[in-house]
């Protein structure tokens, strides 16, 4: 599975201002709490700057080699938007991908943000059947005890999803 919330926290955080990469890693991780990595972060920047959604620009340093500072293109902000607004069925179970496009909702609509929402909580409430599904066939207590408690998480997270909905629209 491509997980897309790199690329929506990358995009997010280079939609506000150019960092270089060192700064839009640490910028990444303060705002959303996920740790990123260079494998990750570089990967991603080269794929933005071939597709033309940023540019690349070396800014000198004194007695060190350039730096290269990125900057979000019109092209790198509809991609933005895109992903923000897009959350598919096999990203939707995923609390990283959600949570990425929930941090940038001030970008979309509100018709949007209820499409977001609602694959959210379609992929939720299917966890949670079939975490009770499961549950009734366990004979282990523990694992009867773990799967009551994601279950019950997943209950909490539905109640949460309604209460944005009324924020959303």
């Amino acid at each position: 599975m491509t997980y897309v919330w790199t690329d929506v926290l990358l995009l997010a955080k280079l939609a506000e201002r150019p960092w270089h990469g060192y700064e839009l890693r640490k910028q990444v991780e303060e705002s959303s709490g996920r740790a990123l990595s260079n494998n990750s972060l570089y990967p991603a920047l080269r794929r933005f700057a071939e597709a033309g959604a940023v540019t690349r620009t070396a800014e000198p340093q004194e007695g060190r080699p350039p730096r290269h500072v990125y900057t979000i293109t019109d092209v790198g902000r509809e991609l933005l938007h895109d992903l923000l607004a897009d959350l598919p069925p096999e990203l939707a179970g995923d609390p990283a991908e959600f949570l990425a496009r929930l941090a940038g909702f001030g970008r979309l609509t509100p018709e949007e943000r209820l499409r977001v929402l609602d694959a959210r909580q379609t992929a939720v409430a299917a966890q949670r059947d079939r975490l009770a599904k499961l549950g009734a066939g366990q004979a282990d207590p523990w694992s009867r005890l773990v799967l009551a408690e994601v279950q019950r998480r997943a209950e909490n997270e539905q109640d949460w999803l309604a209460s944005l909905r009324t924020r959303a629209g």
